[in-house]
């Protein structure tokens, strides 16, 4: 039936049957599936990136200060752990190798001296003496950051 004061569209409007959907599809921010998805390939990289070969070495526990002074990369570091065993520039040497060592080195470079919590002060005292030899005048002990509380 047509209209005659009516445009074709107009007509075709009227006639044309509206469908509403019985089903929405929930729309949420992020889609869970793809989530997954990349909270998994992030695991999986991060699972492939990391080192499975432990570095052998001594524990050494830094005493905590609550200041901070640092060294330049680089430079002479003597490690001593609290069984005595002396690592310098991480190569294990026997205490009296020690100061041959120490006094092979040339240069203005401070010595960096990592000792741990339970070294006596009595071994710090006669490394001070043994880079006082070999005519190391800037000596200075690692120590670690107090713990950030959140």
């Amino acid at each position: 039936m047509r209209i005659p004061d009516q445009s074709i569209q107009m007509q075709f409007r009227s006639v044309r049957r509206r469908f509403t959907a019985r089903y929405r599809r929930s729309v949420g921010p992020i889609d869970v599936v793809a989530l997954l998805n990349v909270v998994l390939l992030l695991g999986m990289m991060l699972f492939a990136s990391e080192r499975f070969v432990l570095q052998p070495g001594v524990r050494v526990r830094l005493p905590e200060a609550p200041f901070l002074d640092g060294m330049l990369p680089g430079a002479r570091v003597l490690t001593i752990s609290q069984a005595g065993m002396f690592f310098f520039n991480d190569e294990r040497m026997a205490p009296d190798g020690l100061e041959v060592a120490l006094a092979r080195t040339q240069g203005t470079e401070p010595l960096l001296i990592e000792a741990d919590e339970g070294t006596s002060y009595g071994t710090l005292i006669h490394v001070y003496e043994m880079a006082l030899k070999a005519g190391i005048r800037d000596v200075v002990l690692a120590t670690r950051p107090p713990a950030v509380v959140p």
